[in-house]
C-alpha cells in the first residue's frame, strides 16, 4: 500500500526559485513518468509498498498559481507531501520563499526526507540556509543529487532522487536503467536494421522496377523499330496504306505517354522517324496539310538534336529526311521556290555525310537522292533537259558505287532503275527518242528481275507501270502510236488491279487515272473517226477519269473536258491556254498535262 493511499496526497513537494523553473518542469515530468521495474513494484521498503510510478508530485508555482491565499495552500501541500525535493542553486539559496518552505516542511515532518538537487553553483553557494550545517535541522542530513554536467548528470542524478524518495538501493535502479538502455539500444538497433533491410528491399525493388521499366521500354522500342523497318517495308510491298497508318499511330501512342524531356536521344530520333512515316502515308493519301504538320513536328526534334551535335552523322541524316519531306510537300503543292530551297538544304546535309564517311553506301545513296530531287526541278520546272541529264547520270554513278559495296541490296537496284527512268525523261525532252527507249529498257530489265523475286511488291509493280507509261509516251512522240496504244491498254489493266489493292493510296489512284487519260489520248490519235466500240471505250475511260474532279482535282478534270470535247467533235468549254498550270510540271500528278495533251506535242514525265 503506497503512501498516497495512506493519507499522503503527494509523493514529493518540489521547492525551487523562479529562475530555475525550466529544470523544475523537467524534473517534475521525469519523476511522474518514471516506471519502476516490474520486479520491484509492490516491494515493501521504509517508504512503504513501491508503486508503479510516483503520481502526483507537487510543484508549487504550478499548483498554486491560481490560489488567492498562497501561504495556506503551501501549508496544506507541505503537510500532504511524503518528501521535500529542493532544487538548489545560488538563486534558490537567496530565495526567502524556498528557505521558508524547507523550515515549514521540517517543522511539520521532522521524520520525512528532504532531497537536494544541485543544479548550479556549489554546495556552499547553492544550498539554502535552512539546511546549512549548524541549523536546527542539521541532524537530519539531507540526501543530495548533483544534476550538473560535471557532477552526476541529469540521468544518474534523477535515479539518485528516485532511490531516495522510495528508499531502495540506487544500484537496483542503475541496473534497471542499464538494462532499459540496452533494450532501447537493442530495439533501436533492430529497428535500424529493419529500416536498413526495408530500405534495401525498397531500393532493390526500385532498381528492379527501373530495370523492368527500362526493359519494357527497350522491348517496346525494339518492337517500334521493327514496325519502322521490316514491318513497314513488308506492308509497303503489299500496298496496305491503311495498315501502315494504324501501325504508325500505335507506335506514336507509346511516345504520347512519355515525358519527352526525359527520353534518350535514340527514342527521340525514333519518334521523329514515326512522324516522318506518318507524314509519308498522309502524302500518299493526298492529304498534304496533315502531312506537312507531321513533318514540321518531326523537324522540331531532328533540328534540335542536330544543333546539339552538328557533326553526328545520324543526326545529320535524321534532319536531312525532314528537309526532303518539306521539299516534296512544297513541290506537290506547286511552291517550286520553297521546294528548291528545301532540296538544296537536303543536298547540303547529304554531301556532309559523304564528306565524313565517303565509303559508306547509305550516304552515297542520300547524296544521289538529293541530287535527283534538284535534277527533277531542273528538268520539269526549269526546262533544262540537257543539264538535268548530266546530273541524273552523276546520281546514277553514286547509286552504282553503293551497289558495288552491297551487291545484294535490292533497294539500291530499285534506285538505279529509277535513275534510268529519269535519264529517259531527259532524253525524251531533248527528242532523243532512241536513247530514251534504251534507258527505259534498262529500267524495265531491272524492274522485271525485282518483280520475279518479289511478285507481290506494290512499289516494284507500280514502278513497272510507270516504266510502261513512260515507254508508251516515247512511242507516241516518235510516231509508234499503235504500239503505244497496245502498251497502254495492258498498263491500264494492271493499274486498275493495283489501285484496287489499296483504295486509300492516292498515288495509286492518280497513276490509274493518268494511264486511262493517256490511253484515251492514244485511241483518239490512232482513230480520229472512231467506230462506235472505240468511242464507247474512250467515253468510259474519260468518265472514270472525270470522277477525279469530285475529289477536288480540278486540273485533271479540265484535261478530261478537253478530250471529251474532242471525242464528241464539239468546242470545249475551256481552252488549253486557260489552264493555270500550262507550261508547268504538275507535281501532284507527276505529269505535265498541259504539254501531254496539246495537239502538236506529246511529252511527259515519269511518276
Amino acid at each position: 500500500m503506497n503512501r498516497v493511499s495512506m493519507g499522503h496526497d503527494y509523493y514529493a513537494f518540489i521547492s525551487y526559485s523562479h529562475s530555475d523553473e525550466a529544470i523544475a518542469k523537467w524534473l517534475h515530468r521525469k519523476l511522474e513518468t518514471y516506471r519502476f521495474p516490474s520486479r520491484l513494484v509492490g516491494k515493501v521498503t521504509g517508504f512503504g509498498q513501491l508503486p508503479r510510478n510516483l503520481v502526483p508530485i507537487f510543484r508549487d508555482r504550478e499548483e498554486l498559481s491560481a490560489g488567492s491565499s498562497l501561504p495556506e495552500k503551501v501549508q496544506r501541500a507541505l503537510a500532504a507531501s511524503h518528501a521535500l525535493l529542493v532544487i538548489c542553486s545560488p538563486d534558490a539559496a537567496a530565495s526567502a520563499w524556498v528557505n521558508r518552505e524547507i523550515k515549514e516542511f521540517r517543522a511539520l515532518h521532522p521524520e520525512r526526507p528532504i532531497l537536494l538537487a544541485l543544479v548550479d553553483g556549489s554546495p556552499e553557494t547553492a544550498f539554502p540556509p535552512a539546511i546549512a550545517p549548524g541549523e536546527a535541522f542539521a541532524p537530519y542530513e539531507p540526501l543530495a543529487s548533483d544534476l550538473r554536467p560535471e557532477g552526476d548528470g541529469r540521468r544518474l542524478g534523477l535515479l539518485k532522487l528516485l532511490a531516495g524518495l522510495v528508499d531502495i538501493p540506487l544500484g537496483d535502479l542503475v541496473q534497471r536503467d542499464a538494462q532499459r538502455k540496452m533494450r532501447r539500444v537493442t530495439t533501436v538497433t533492430i529497428v535500424a536494421l529493419l529500416a536498413v533491410a526495408i530500405l534495401s528491399t525498397l531500393t532493390i525493388m526500385a532498381v528492379q522496377a527501373r530495370y523492368e521499366a527500362e526493359r519494357q521500354r527497350a522491348s517496346a522500342e525494339g518492337l517500334i523499330e521493327f514496325m519502322l523497318t521490316d514491318l513497314r517495308e513488308r506492308l509497303e510491298g503489299v500496298g496496305r496504306l491503311d495498315i501502315l497508318s494504324a501501325v504508325n499511330s500505335r507506335a506514336l501512342d507509346h511516345y504520347r505517354r512519355q515525358d519527352l524531356d526525359r527520353l534518350p536521344v535514340s527514342s527521340l530520333e525514333r519518334r521523329a522517324r514515326i512522324l516522318l512515316a506518318m507524314g509519308e502515308d498522309d502524302e500518299q493519301r493526298g492529304d498534304f496539310v496533315r502531312a506537312l504538320a507531321q513533318f514540321e513536328e518531326a523537324a522540331r526534334t531532328t533540328g534540335r538534336l542536330l544543333e546539339q551535335d552538328r557533326d553526328d552523322p545520324e543526326r545529320i541524316y535524321a534532319h536531312a529526311q525532314s528537309e526532303f519531306w518539306f521539299g516534296l510537300i512544297a513541290w506537290r503543292t506547286q511552291r517550286v521556290t520553297a521546294a528548291q530551297k528545301a532540296f538544296e538544304r537536303y543536298e547540303q546535309l547529304a554531301n556532309q555525310l559523304v564528306e565524313q564517311e565517303p565509303a559508306k553506301p547509305d550516304w552515297l545513296m542520300e547524296a544521289g537522292y538529293a541530287a535527283s530531287n534538284l535534277d527533277t526541278l531542273l528538268l520539269r520546272d526549269r526546262g533544262d533537259a540537257h543539264a538535268a541529264e548530266k546530273r541524273f547520270r552523276a546520281s546514277l554513278i553514286r547509286f552504282e558505287k553503293a551497289l558495288a559495296m552491297k551487291p545484294e541490296d535490292d533497294s539500291v537496284k530499285w534506285d538505279i532503275a529509277d535513275s534510268h527512268g529519269w535519264i529517259a525523261d531527259a532524253y525524251r525532252a531533248q527528242r532523243r527518242y532512241a536513247d530514251a527507249l534504251v534507258e527505259r529498257q534498262r529500267q524495265a530489265d531491272i524492274l522485271q528481275d525485282l518483280i520475279v523475286k518479289y511478285p507481290r511488291n506494290v512499289q516494284y509493280r507500280r514502278g513497272w507501270l510507270s516504266n510502261d507509261m513512260g515507254t508508251a509516251l516515247v512511242e507516241l512522240d516518235s510516231g509508234a502510236t499503235i504500239e503505244a496504244e497496245k502498251r497502254l491498254r495492258e498498263t491500264y489493266r494492271r493499274a486498275n488491279e493495283l489501285a484496287a489493292m489499296d483504295r486509300a493510296n492516292d498515288n495509286l489512284k492518280k497513276q490509274q487515272i493518268a494511264t486511262g487519260l493517256f490511253l484515251a489520248k492514244a485511241i483518239l490519235r490512232n482513230a480520229p473517226s472512231l467506230p462506235p466500240p472505240a468511242r464507247r471505250e474512250c467515253s468510259r475511260l474519260l468518265a472514270d477519269c472525270t470522277s477525279a474532279t469530285a475529289r477536288g482535282d480540278a486540273e485533271i478534270g479540265q484535261f478530261c473536258e478537253l478530250l471529251t470535247a474532242r471525242l464528241e467533235r464539239r468546242k470545249p468549254s475551256i481552252q488549253l491556254a486557260d489552264i493555270a498550270v500550262k507550261g508547268q510540271f504538275s507535281p501532284r500528278w507527276g505529269i505535265d498535262f498541259s504539254a501531254e495533251f496539246s495537239d502538236d506535242n506529246i511529252s511527259g514525265g515519269k511518276k
